[in-house]
């Protein structure tokens, strides 16, 4: 959950995936006429102002990919209209069958907790316009420990999951591979998450809180592939205004994921956060993606460790959240792209030992870049909003209090930090106009607070303000800008211009350029 800071947040659409900084185009793409909850047109086309290559993304919700029309040879056939079928024929057939579900609404018994148990290797296919409905009555529709569970080319709709749970994988089972589904109109979460999931070609469309929670018991989601997939509309019951600060929204959520390749999607109009990455989560790869129109940020990776972000187009998120802020008077630099306490670490195997983020389009979003650390979070604080949690250095909170915490090696390792994170080759384009804002939505940041709880803090005062700002190899370079770009450094009251910001004493974005106009 984020602490911001305390006072005292197949039919293809062509869409682009940035490769790099040079462009002979400003011109803003058009739009689409898909719906946006923050009022922005979701565009269509190759990107304006990128020189990047386009990038094919399905767009899955609108065609969805067909199953096959006969069932496979000696599959077991499922009848729509027997109620329970599906849950009867799992429960009497052995591991490794393969189910085929005929064209129509198959349903469940009407019992809350009527739900297929899956044995391990199950297939289940579904013919074209095979749908398996909750009614609004059952919250579950596949459940079960069961491993190597394969589901495709079904729709699963209408379950009533409670919040932080989800439909498909209710139990978070390993090795389960979910490939051109419609998972849509659920409450919770459309699908939960084990270890070696992968996600390909699915619609994600609608859920009450989330698309995809990847979050299982114990902490040990490892290979977690999502690619190809599109993730439109979710958190339809808006459970931050129900639950403020909850931090239990967005199209997918990732907690303490050990490797994840997050590539090819379309993440969009969600309410809340695109993808998020919360506590303890570590070598992620979030290439050729398309993140446009959430209400929040495109990509929030807080807590976390060694990442690589390439080759995305980001753009027009961030407009409800950010003009939220703003009209409340908080002058904090919320980020489209959100690094909260995050950073590389060479002792966290990974396949890089950074957080690089590079040859991405960032386009008229709210504001772009921000690194973040709240002074007061750590191992054994109040403010550690991932409560029981220690960072993947210290594995006993109990260890970071006075008077060890105060020396090395527990005083850098008790707490997140925001620390060799290398920003280059992308591409920011801002055109105040098309956000529709006058001031704070022109930020790229690296701050701190000003450190103050508990009292036997090591961290108090300016000294992780100091840090994240010039000590934790924290780097903008080569990057190319367009329109009215603006930079705070060390805490949200101290504004740049792009000469202060790569002058003494910050340095920054070195090989960099800007032409200061507003501009698509």
């Amino acid at each position: 959950m984020i602490e911001r800071r305390r006072r005292t947040a197949p039919l293809v659409l062509l869409l682009l995936a940035a490769t790099g900084c040079t462009s002979t185009s400003d011109a803003p793409a058009g739009p689409t006429g898909a719906r946006s909850s923050s009022g922005a047109p979701s565009p269509s086309g190759v990107p304006s102002g990128s020189g990047a290559s386009a990038t094919a993304v399905a767009r899955v919700c609108a065609e969805p990919a067909v199953g096959p029309a006969k069932p496979p040879p000696g599959a077991v056939t499922v009848d729509p209209a027997v109620v329970g079928d599906l849950a009867a024929k799992t429960e009497s057939s052995p591991p490794g069958t393969t189910f085929w579900l005929r064209p129509g609404t198959h349903t469940l018994e009407r019992d809350l907790y009527a739900q297929v148990m899956p044995k391990e290797g199950n297939r289940y296919l579904g013919a074209p316009g095979a749908v398996l409905d909750g009614r609004k009555v059952n919250q579950y529709a596949f459940g079960g420990t069961a491993r190597d569970v394969s589901l495709r080319f079904l729709t699963v709709q209408h379950f009533v999951a409670p919040n932080n749970e989800g439909v498909v994988n209710h139990d978070m089972a390993d090795g389960w591979v979910i490939e051109h589904a419609t998972i849509q109109y659920n409450s919770g979460a459309g699908l939960m998450a084990g270890a070696r999931q992968q996600l390909r070609g699915s619609c994600l469309r609608d859920n009450g809180q989330y698309g995809m929670n990847a979050y299982k018991t114990g902490d040990s989601i490892k290979g977690l592939v999502v690619e190809g997939n599109e993730v439109v509309g979710n958190n339809t019951d808006d459970w931050e205004r129900r639950e403020p600060g909850c931090g239990c929204t967005g199209g997918i959520k990732f907690w303490a994921v050990d490797g994840a390749d997050v590539r090819g999607n379309w993440v969009h109009d969600n309410r809340g956060a695109g993808l998020w990455a919360d506590t303890n989560n570590n070598d992620f790869l979030v290439e050729g993606n398309v993140l446009e129109g959430n209400d929040g940020a495109a990509l929030i990776y807080e807590t976390s460790y060694n990442a690589v972000v390439r080759n995305n187009t980001i753009r027009r998120n961030n407009w409800v959240e950010g003009r939220d802020a703003a009209g409340q008077g908080d002058d904090f630099p919320y980020g489209t792209v959100y690094v909260s306490e995050s950073g590389g670490e060479p002792r966290v195997r990974a396949r890089t030992d950074r957080i690089e983020i590079y040859r991405n389009l960032l386009e008229d979003n709210w504001s772009g870049i921000t690194l973040w650390e709240n002074a007061d979070r750590f191992c054994n604080s109040a403010a550690n909003t991932s409560t029981g949690y220690c960072t993947l250095l210290v594995k006993d909170t109990g260890r970071c209090a006075p008077p060890a915490i105060s020396r090395p090696p527990l005083y850098a390792d008790c707490r997140w930090k925001t620390q060799r994170v290398d920003i280059h080759a992308n591409r920011f384009v801002l055109d105040k106009s098309v956000v529709g804002c006058t001031v704070g939505c022109d930020r790229m940041a690296v701050l701190a607070n000003y450190g103050t709880d508990p009292d036997w803090s090591p961290y108090r005062g300016e000294r992780v303000a100091g840090a994240i700002t010039s000590g934790q190899q924290n780097r903008w370079h080569d990057n190319a800008y367009v329109g009215p770009w603006t930079f705070v450094a060390h805490d949200a009251g101290r504004t740049l211009g792009f000469g202060q910001w790569r002058g003494a004493p910050y340095r920054q974005d070195a090989g960099s350029t800007i032409r200061v106009r507003d501009g698509g």
